[in-house]
């Protein structure tokens, strides 16, 4: 355990963070994992419903540091592709 004031402020905010960036990577994945899913039952209406509830939260994560900016362009390219082999 710690002794120094600064070095207990230290684990504190840590643990903070930790716990923040756990629940937005969690939310982050549920929305990429939704997106996937309704292209996977061919449904186009809720594929594109999913993807731009996921577009403001894969952008929200990059902003926020949890994932790198380039990480979060690519999700999003991928998701959008994805969801356009539907409309041919």
């Amino acid at each position: 355990m710690a002794n120094h004031k600064s070095a207990l402020k230290r684990i504190k905010q840590n643990d903070k963070r930790n716990e923040r960036n756990t629940h937005i990577r969690s939310t982050l994945r549920t929305h990429i994992k939704r997106v996937r899913e309704a292209v996977a039952k061919k449904d186009e209406a809720a594929a594109k419903e999913a993807l731009t509830a996921a577009i403001p939260v894969i952008d929200s994560a990059a902003s926020k540091g949890v994932i790198h900016s380039s990480n979060a362009s690519r999700n999003v390219s991928r998701l959008t592709k994805l969801v356009g082999t539907l409309a041919q």
